[in-house]
């Protein structure tokens, strides 16, 4: 089934939406699902729930930056009883607006302490479903082809030599870009980390609207270097791409992929069941059959040997409260829109 549901994946748009219907059951239920988590991942979750459940899921996926715009737009007369996946910070802020409910699992002792921080920060209006941590991504073929070492410091992506040949998105539409800022800020300040984002500026070939538009363009050999989640690349690594990922030896962030209940929700009862089935093992397992590796925040799930190795890692002590504070991400990337992406390149 993971193959198909692959292939049904295949090319799609981060901005489509997809209904899945029950098979040989009458769907007495629905709910609906924004996804934020990669295509595959989404595909399988609405396919897998409709099929075990009898539920009508509707899903529609969109990146993180683009989910918490949708929730903000809709505040009044929410269309969307559950948003799945995406970087724990937009989640946050969906909280702090007031567009998320309080709600708390009996399931949120079987979490990891993260998942349950990221709970409580939120005043139980989100919580942790995945982790992962941000890095580079490169393709093996193309840095040999142009002669380029493998990047394995921030301070590397700044060389000449890379010009043109980096990707990352663009962190008014995606978490994972927004993600990059708040360490960079978080890990050298934040007037140099502003230094060093347009120093970067001038290397950037093209900024992807969703956070996973990158590690696929260096799949498909269209960039050499992405700055991406790293457990995205072990996926492009099994379809037969030249990908490997590498962590910035000065330290870096990691996000916590989060889950939350809209508030409002027309299927609130629906939502709920959702939500703790996303929370068990089986469902956080699913992950790894559709090849998306991030550790799971259930204790118990199987962690596949490919999620990245957290104890191998520099990490630095990111602040999700600060970071994941509305006024905070609109600050910063209003500082970057405009002294960074107002800049030539």
């Amino acid at each position: 089934m993971a193959a198909n549901v692959r292939h049904l994946a295949a090319g799609l748009s981060l901005a489509a939406s997809f209904t899945f219907a029950a098979t040989g059951a009458h769907a007495a239920d629905q709910v609906n699902v924004i996804c934020s988590a990669q295509a595959e991942w989404c595909n399988m979750i609405g396919t897998v729930y409709a099929r075990t459940t009898g539920v009508k899921i509707n899903v529609s996926m969109k990146g993180s930056g683009e989910a918490l715009a949708q929730l903000i737009a809709e505040k009044d007369n929410p269309k969307t009883d559950i948003w799945f996946g995406g970087t724990g910070d937009p989640h946050l802020q969906a909280a702090e607006q007031g567009l998320s409910l309080e709600y708390k699992s009996p399931s949120l002792d079987q979490l990891q302490p993260w998942a349950q921080q990221q709970a409580q920060q939120a005043k139980f209006r989100t919580v942790g479903i995945y982790s992962g941590p941000l890095g580079f991504g490169y393709n093996t073929e193309l840095l040999a082809k142009k002669k380029l070492a493998v990047p394995k410091s921030w301070a590397d992506l700044l060389k000449p030599e890379y010009k043109g040949d980096i990707q990352v998105a663009n962190p008014a539409s995606s978490g994972t870009a927004y993600t990059m800022i708040a360490t960079l800020v978080q890990l050298m300040g934040e007037d140099k980390a502003f230094d060093y984002l347009k120093g970067l500026h001038k290397n950037i070939g093209q900024y992807s609207r969703t956070g996973t538009g990158p590690i696929k363009a260096v799949a498909r050999g269209e960039t050499a270097v992405s700055i991406s989640f790293v457990h995205d690349a072990p996926g492009e690594k099994l379809n037969g791409f030249p990908v490997e990922s590498i962590t910035p030896s000065e330290g870096t962030g990691a996000e916590i992929g989060s889950m939350s209940i809209i508030k409002g929700a027309r299927n609130l009862a629906a939502a709920k069941k959702f939500y703790e089935w996303a929370l068990t093992p089986a469902a956080q397992e699913m992950a790894a059959a559709v090849k998306q590796f991030q550790l799971p925040s259930n204790k118990f799930a199987k962690v596949d040997p490919r999620v990245p190795d957290f104890t191998k890692i520099k990490f630095i002590n990111y602040d999700y409260a600060k970071y994941g504070a509305s006024a905070e991400r609109r600050r910063l990337i209003a500082r970057w829109e405009k002294d960074v992406n107002s800049l030539p390149r």
